[in-house]
């Protein structure tokens, strides 16, 4: 994997995942940890998304430019 910016989108998708997948989580479980942490995870999980998007643009941007 020659190229760090894809290597940075990658990161930044599956960290998009992971925080998803901890938000289902908690929602399926319900309980304390759901009412405590789930406000937090969407707003964690929508800034992991607009930096991933970010970053998608900026590559697709990039590679456009012949860079």
């Amino acid at each position: 994997m020659g190229d760090p910016l894809l290597v940075l989108i990658v990161l930044a998708c599956l960290a998009v995942v992971v925080i998803l997948m901890l938000g289902l989580g908690g929602f399926a479980g319900g309980g304390a940890f759901n009412k405590k942490n789930s406000n937090k995870l969407m707003r964690y999980r929508i800034a992991a998304q607009f930096v991933a998007v970010c970053l998608i643009v900026l590559y697709v941007f990039l590679r456009q430019k012949g860079g």
